[in-house]
């Protein structure tokens, strides 16, 4: 007997008592919703693949999705699995000249494009020759092929496709933040089993919810959400925009919830707008309205009814997570990159520890190198990566474990701690090395930072780049602000090379006028700085900021 894959599971929901059940909800305009069933969802998925099918294309040909997160990406990767094929989503945010170096490196034959706000400046970067169809929510006057026209001319491909545990399912592009993209392949023998182990160590069911918000060109969204939801059947809720994103959280009332340690920051300064700290904790600290306060703040972010809520893709401080965790929401972060599927390290609530990752999830193997490497054998291990097979080898070693790329720490307990990147350790003047992700995590543990970048290639000391949070972005300008917020950096500043060896005490911390985001490129799709960019781009600034000798240089 064949190895069950997710589209074995599409098939028998489609045919099951599920057939009716709402699966997919997604916002439309001025508040309004489409609702498809698993049924309709997979009538229109069969419709799309019939449409593929007589485009006489290579079976296990790429075919690209350009979109934000929508009922229709879904829809269309089943559709696009059908007919024989695999899936290649690029991030909805990306320039047209990554466009152009995905699409062509991933050898993709068609493109959908969906959801987007910047079209206009990412068509260029499509071929004028690749079919393209457009989703209903696709921007207007696009002069693209219709999704709607297609399904209505074509009938549902008959019966059940077989796709077999080793074939290739997708391809995903990592986000940047070390070089070119990779295309990272995944098979459906182990996305599928991903989904089962992710849906079995929560305890996921068809009555769960979710919002699905963050990219799904990105792993963690595509394994935590697509694949548990293609396997599982939970309900998914997609956001319309920013703008409505907490109206969007409390249509959904998800029970499983995730997301990036930015966006928890910024739910929390949200809070924070309403409500100040101080007052906050002064009201928590009263047993008689403790459980009130937190009910109401919960309730207003959409979160009341979520039980497994999870932090992932970047380092998440510690103090964000008890802040979480003292309103009653478990917040739990994990560890997982591309190329195990998001399948490798994860907190629970019995062993949990603030800076480390969690333990390995059930079947994952970890071991460290000599130099602290991070090794992994995952379950949910990629194919390799398309068009380099030197550099799959090289990222395997001898028997079979994966290259992290990242240093660790590892206790007893199996507690995994990230202590930085292998390659972004840097050389000082004085021939010492530093890795800067450790003073990151400690810089980004104020209230006042929410972003930093430890730099000091060649100079006596490192220094720290630090963007401020958003909130006290928005007060700077008012009088005195500036000043007070002069001598806490100060304090900071002395107080972390109270804490660090000799070498890595801080020269000075940067207070950069321009917030890192990812239009400018200091930030990948996924929000995780762009040291090369960053560094670039302020080079000549450098000299200036050692020369002044102030411990805080706004830039």
């Amino acid at each position: 007997m064949a190895t069950e894959v997710i589209l074995d599971r599409i098939y028998a929901r489609e045919a099951g008592a599920d057939a009716d059940k709402v699966w997919l909800t997604q916002p439309t305009k001025n508040g309004e919703v489409k609702e498809y069933t698993f049924k309709e969802a997979v009538d229109r998925a069969r419709r799309m693949a019939t449409y593929l099918k007589a485009q006489d294309l290579e079976p296990g040909s790429k075919i690209a999705i350009i979109s934000k997160n929508c009922a229709h990406f879904f829809i269309t990767e089943l559709a696009i699995w059908m007919a024989g094929h695999a899936t290649v989503a690029l991030y909805p945010t990306l320039d047209a000249d990554t466009v152009t170096y995905i699409l062509d490196h991933s050898d993709s034959k068609l493109c959908f494009v969906g959801k987007l706000d910047t079209w206009e400046s990412m068509k260029a970067g499509v071929p004028d020759d690749m079919p393209k169809i457009a989703f209903p929510l696709a921007p207007e006057n696009t002069g693209l092929t219709s999704f709607d026209e297609i399904v209505a001319q074509n009938e549902p491909l008959e019966g059940e496709t077989e796709r077999s545990a080793d074939e290739l399912a997708l391809i995903i592009y990592t986000s940047g933040s070390t070089g070119q993209p990779k295309g990272v392949m995944h098979n459906f023998g182990p996305i599928t089993r991903v989904a089962k182990e992710i849906i079995a160590e929560y305890d996921l069911n068809e009555n769960d919810r979710c919002l699905s918000y963050l990219p799904l060109a990105h792993v963690f969204e595509r394994a935590y959400v697509a694949s548990v939801a293609y396997y599982g059947g939970g309900h998914v809720f997609f956001a319309e925009s920013i703008d409505t994103f907490v109206q969007d959280l409390q249509r959904a009332r998800p029970t499983f919830f995730i997301s990036v340690p930015r966006l928890w920051l910024k739910f929390q300064l949200g809070v924070f707008k309403k409500m100040p700290p101080s007052r906050l904790d002064t009201l928590l600290k009263i047993p008689i309205l403790n459980n009130v306060i937190r009910k109401k703040i919960l309730t207003g972010l959409g979160l009341q009814d979520v039980r497994i809520a999870g932090s992932g893709s970047a380092p998440i401080p510690s103090e964000l997570i008890a802040w979480y965790r003292k309103l009653g929401l478990n917040l739990l972060e994990g560890y997982a990159m591309s190329e195990d599927y998001a399948y490798s390290h994860r907190s629970t609530v019995a062993i949990n520890e603030p800076g480390y990752v969690g333990t390995p999830f059930k079947g994952v193997e970890v071991k460290l190198s000599e130099e602290n490497e991070i090794l992994i054998k995952s379950p949910g291990a990629m194919a390799g990566y398309y068009k380099e097979p030197e550099m799959t080898k090289e990222s395997f070693t001898e028997d079979g474990f994966f290259k992290t790329g990242d240093r660790g720490e590892r206790k007893a307990n199996g507690l995994l701690k990230i202590t930085g990147r292998v390659k972004e350790i840097f050389k000082t003047a004085k021939g010492k090395y530093i890795a800067p992700a450790k003073i990151e995590n400690m810089l980004n543990n104020d209230s006042n930072i929410e972003l930093s970048c430890v730099s000091g290639v060649g100079q006596p000391q490192p220094y720290a780049q630090i963007v401020l949070s958003e909130d006290i972005r928005d007060k700077i300008s008012q009088p005195g602000v500036k000043e007070k917020l002069d001598k806490e950096l100060r304090a900071l500043r002395e107080s972390l090379n109270a804490n660090l060896s000799a070498v890595e005490k801080l020269q000075c911390l940067v207070v950069v006028s321009e917030p890192w985001d990812i239009e400018n490129g200091f930030l990948t799709p996924t929000m995780k700085i762009r040291r090369g960019a960053i560094e670039d781009a302020t080079a000549s600034q450098v000299e200036g900021w050692y020369s002044s000798k102030d411990p805080v240089v706004w830039a």
